[in-house]
This record gives structure tokens, sequence and C-alpha cells, in this order.
């Protein structure tokens, strides 16, 4: 319970501003809120000069009190003005006043407007799709395709926080973002993600191919403007940011040989797909309240069954991936084999998870989800099938029309071959 006190050069143990400067509102717009009830009056004596007795005001408040830092608050004295205020603050969710920033700080709060973590799952998936694909390995192709890729990633998280600080200012989880703590205003969010987003699409698209630029600049577009807005209108939203991140390893695989036609490219982008539909549903089940509270639209919010069935099937695809590998001469057929018990364990925790749907098997889940894919690539890679290690791309290329004359005269050969007479 908060006082605010009268007269107005009075000041009450909120950091000695005066009352003029001081209005009461509910700290989230969006959210609900609390019945509130009727403020209650409250008189007390106080001395002057002369021993004269004068009776203060107390008006008790039921909420709790935000100050906004760059809103022209009104006098006391004028209630209509101070009403026109409150409607002000009710009609505009964020205002943002100027805000002094420490350079010494300015690159954690660019790694934080970039979401460090998950760009570097990204740009690791990238490296796995380069790694793993049936080409020559280049290092300067190699490292462009992997700083590109971040740099669009971090454009793409830094749009996306800036539409959604007041949604993120209602959730536990995302409340200490950057611009909800106003460290950085939106606009330094958009200028940060317009210069990494510049950079990188230009860093993939000269120094590695146009196929890779035209993949990361579409998945740029897919997540600030299609995933981001979806995520508040339907359930659908995952299986649209399940696409989004499926994409980095195409952009490695194209990095790699500049083709994404041949069937096995999409490997490595078909397990990523089906593996976060277990990893974000079993994240997302024990953060329903917060999810309901903001307006998001999520499987575990608004169809639980749903989201339990959802995260057991594509496990199994996940699985099958696995085994159809070795077909598609992407590994051999070791990594199908060493693959099982990995798989076969996030099964069975999916299966759990399907069954009980509570907080200690999502948990388990999607704790196990922060191993299983690492481990995963890391079986794809040592079981990769064909190694081009020390050869030049003018090479591969003639090496490649070498065994595929190669393959012909075989198969020439032995359709020619004439069978022995038993």
């Amino acid at each position: 319970m908060i006082f605010s006190i009268q007269p107005a050069r009075f000041c009450w143990k909120l950091s000695c501003l005066p009352t003029s400067k001081i209005l009461t509102t509910p700290y989230t717009a969006g959210a609900a809120q609390p019945k509130s009830k009727p403020s209650s009056t409250k008189e007390t004596t106080q001395h002057t000069a002369g021993n004269k007795k004068k009776k203060v005001r107390f008006n008790a408040i039921n909420t709790k009190t935000s100050i906004f830092p760059d809103i022209g608050f009104a006098s006391s004295n004028n209630h209509e003005d101070l009403q026109n205020k409150n409607t002000a603050i009710s009609n505009s969710y964020w205002k943002w006043g100027k805000i002094e920033i420490d350079p010494t700080q300015l690159h954690k709060y660019c790694l934080m407007l970039s979401k460090i973590r998950l760009t570097s799952l990204v740009v690791i998936t990238a490296m796995g799709g380069y790694a793993i694909a049936p080409g020559p390995f280049d290092l300067t192709t190699f490292l462009s395709c992997s700083i590109g890729t971040g740099l669009v990633s971090a454009s793409a998280n830094a749009v996306n926080q800036s539409m959604e600080v007041s949604f993120d200012a209602q959730m536990a989880r995302t409340k200490n973002r950057v611009l909800v703590r106003g460290l950085l205003t939106q606009e330094h969010a958009i200028t940060f993600a317009a210069i990494s987003g510049v950079t990188g699409l230009s860093l993939l698209a000269f120094q590695v191919n146009s196929l890779t630029a035209i993949l990361g600049g579409a998945n740029l577009i897919l997540y600030t403007s299609i995933y981001t807005p979806m995520k508040r209108i339907t359930i659908l939203n995952t299986w649209i940011g399940s696409v989004v991140g499926a994409v980095p390893p195409l952009m490695g695989w194209a990095a790699c040989v500049g083709s994404i036609a041949d069937p096995g490219a999409w490997i490595m982008s078909g397990i990523l797909y089906a593996w976060q539909f277990p990893h974000f549903n079993a994240l997302s089940w024990n953060l329903r309240p917060d999810y309901s509270k903001a307006g998001y639209r999520m499987m575990a919010v608004n169809n639980p069954v749903l989201c339990r069935q959802t995260s057991f099937n594509y496990t199994v695809a996940l699985t099958g991936l696995s085994y159809i590998a070795p077909l598609l001469d992407v590994t051999n057929w070791w990594f199908a084999l060493v693959s099982t018990p990995l798989n076969a364990y996030f099964l069975y925790l999916a299966w759990e998870f399907k069954k009980q749907g509570d907080a200690k098997t999502s948990r388990r889940l999607f704790r196990f989800s922060l191993l299983h894919l690492p481990i995963l690539m890391m079986l794809m890679l040592v079981s990769k099938k064909y190694w081009f290690l020390g050869t030049g791309k003018a090479d591969y290329s003639k090496l490649t029309e070498v065994e595929e004359k190669g393959q012909i005269i075989d198969r020439i050969s032995k359709f020619i071959q004439p069978t022995p007479v038993g």
C-alpha cells in the first residue's frame, strides 16, 4: 500500500519526489488487474511553527505504482488534467524518455538484443549443415557463412524484441530483457537490427553465394513478419517457428555446394524441424501462466492434449529421419546404429510427457533435448559418408564428373556381363 500525501510540498518515502511528480497507475496495461478497493482516507496531525496543528490527509491506494520516464505530469490541483494524463498512460503503454547509455556496457546490451544463446545455436546448426554437405571445405566460405548467419539471426531477434516489449514485460521469463528494463530504446534496437541485417546479408551474398543470402533474407522476413505476429493469433505459430529453425542447416549446405536440390540437404534440416516440437512444447508447458497472461496462443495453453501428442509424434519422425540419412548417402550405417539408443531415450521421455503431462516429465524432456541435438549432430558429422578435405572447388567438380562416369561404366559393365550357366 502506497500513500500519496497532500499538501504537494510534503515528501513521504518516495525518493523525496513532490507529489506533483507522482502519478499512480497499474504497472501492466495489458494484464488482468485485481479488483481495486475504494481508496481510503486517513488524517493525521502535523505540528508546525507556533505549535499550530494542521491536518494532513493521506490517500491510501490499493494498487501498484509505476513512475514512467517522460510523461508530463499534471499538478495535483488540476483534477481534469490529471484524468487526461491517466487516459494517456492507458492508451500509450510504454513511452521512452531520454536514456543515458554506458558505452562500456553497450556490447552486453547488443548481445542481449541478439539473444546470444539462441543465435549461437543457429550458427552451430548452419556450421553443421556446411560440415555434413558432400563438398570441399573452404575456410573463408565457412567463416563467412557462420558470421553472416549469426548477424542475420541477431537482426531477427532484435526486431522480435522491439515488437514485443509490452508483452515481454508481463512474463517472468522475459521481464529482464534489455528493452523491458529500459536500458535501450526501441529505436536503438531497430538501428542495431538494420546494421546487423544488412551486414549479414551482404556478407552472405558477396562472400558465400546468392542462394545462401536468399535463404537468410527469407528466414529473416518469415521470423519477423509472419511468426512474431502469429504468436498472438493461432497455435500454428509453432509450425512456422520450426520452419525458421530448420533453415540454417540448409544455408550451411547451400554455402558448401551451392545447391539444395539434393535430397540429402534436407536431412539435417528435417531433423532440426522435428526436434523443435518436443523441445519447445516441453519448455512452454511449465510457462503456461505466463503465456496466457501475455496473450500468446501456444499449444500448451490452448490445446494441451495436442501439445503432448505433437511432441511425441515429431520425436518418432526424428527417429525415422536418422535411419533415412544412410539411405540418402549423407552418413554411413554406423550413424543409424549409434543414434538408436539416443533417439530411443528421447522417444521414451516424449512418451512419458504424452501420458502424464506434468511439470516433472516436461522438465526432463526439455533438459534432455538440450543434450540430444548437439550429440546427434556430432554423430552425423563423424559418420559422414563423403569427405573432401584438402580438395579445391574446381578439383571437386572434376572429381564429381569422374565419379559419375565411373558409376555409369560400372552399371553398363554389370548389365552386359554374361550370366554363367550352371
